[in-house]
């Protein structure tokens, strides 16, 4: 249920109303906006009389939620949220609310020198985050699962040389300890609905860039980030990286229509992976300005300095003399529609 406040209610007021209405049950979650607040009530609302409710004098309108998601939920949130990430040098790295994030890097860390000399590549063309595997989930048990603890450590290098906050994949629970130091805690498709993993990301507060999953409905995704809300954390970055259809031509099918459906019905950020979407290089230029032409608040992008000789997804992988080539494009796509990178 969605309380709207009347504009210019005092706040000590609203205040003693919320702590009346939690006394029936549910949770409040305050959303103060520049000319309005609104109250999310979460919980059994049924017992809770609408009429009653209307006749407040600080009430200006209720509805009810239909959807299962009621945190992640816009209604809940009116306007976009905004994912900020301090930098070790001060200031703020921020994705969503008219700021595009751009992540760039390659799938695996491999060495020092690729995990490094691609960041300086990728910082040098203007992307604002660093990504890289350290801990792979592979289709295959013989394919390469990263380097682990180790990929953590020259993840961590790389960031100390560039200053670009990294984005790393999380695989299991036990492994939050190692990522004190990680910027924004990846949960790949294939964890999207490990509801264990989720519950505990709720009761951490570092920010979880969420994918969606091989065969996920939009709604499925949406109570996905439900769960680490529930939680308390409501730093959450949904990831749109395409689907499994029937045609094998691309890895996936990127569901480009998901972003202004996501839009339309969350406050969260969205952004888009094409190349795990496509699976082919030489699309990924131009599904990452689709992506952001359709609304998309950033982009996460493979890039490697040698694809050829790539341990992982190499041909999916584009050159940082590519990727700075497609930032040049995304730039002036941001600066046409008001929007920063």
């Amino acid at each position: 249920m969605i309380i709207a406040i009347k504009h210019g209610a005092p706040k000590g007021e609203v205040e003693r109303f919320a702590a009346a209405l939690e006394k029936q049950g549910v949770k409040i979650h305050f959303s103060e906006g520049a000319s309005q607040t609104v109250l999310g009530l979460v919980g059994d609302t049924t017992g809770i009389d609408e009429e009653s409710l209307m006749a407040h004098h600080l009430v200006e309108k209720v509805i009810r939620v239909q959807e299962p998601y009621k945190r992640a939920n816009r209604l809940f949130h009116p306007g976009d949220t905004r994912i900020d990430i301090p930098l070790p040098e001060g200031g703020l790295r921020s994705i969503g609310e008219g700021k595009l994030g751009i992540i760039a890097g390659p799938c695996s860390v491999e060495s020092r020198d690729q995990i490094v000399s691609v960041a300086k590549a990728v910082k040098e063309a203007g992307a604002g985050f660093l990504r890289g595997g350290a801990f792979k989930p592979r289709t295959s048990p013989y394919s390469f699962q990263g380097l682990g603890c180790n990929g953590l450590d020259l993840l961590l290098a790389a960031k100390k040389e560039t200053g670009l906050p990294i984005v790393t994949e999380l695989m299991a629970i036990h492994q939050l300890e190692v990522f004190d130091e990680v910027d924004i805690i990846q949960i790949g498709a294939r964890n999207m609905q490990n509801f264990t993993l989720l519950k505990e990301l709720g009761r951490c507060r570092k920010p979880v860039l969420l994918k969606r999953g091989l065969a996920s409905t939009i709604t499925e995704l949406l109570m996905a980030a439900e769960y680490i809300m529930a939680g308390g954390n409501s730093r959450i970055i949904l990831c749109e990286r395409g689907i499994r259809t029937f045609d094998s031509y691309t890895r996936n099918t990127l569901d480009l229509s998901a972003i202004p459906a996501l839009k339309r019905h969350t406050h969260l950020p969205v952004i888009v992976d094409p190349s795990h979407a496509t699976g082919l290089a030489w699309m990924v230029p131009s599904m990452a300005k689709a992506a952001i032409a359709a609304g998309a608040d950033g982009v996460i992008v493979e890039v490697h300095n040698n694809p050829e000789e790539a341990l992982c997804d190499g041909e999916q992988s584009i050159t940082p003399d590519t990727f700075s080539t497609l930032m040049e494009t995304l730039k002036k796509y941001a600066e046409f529609e008001g929007r920063s990178i």
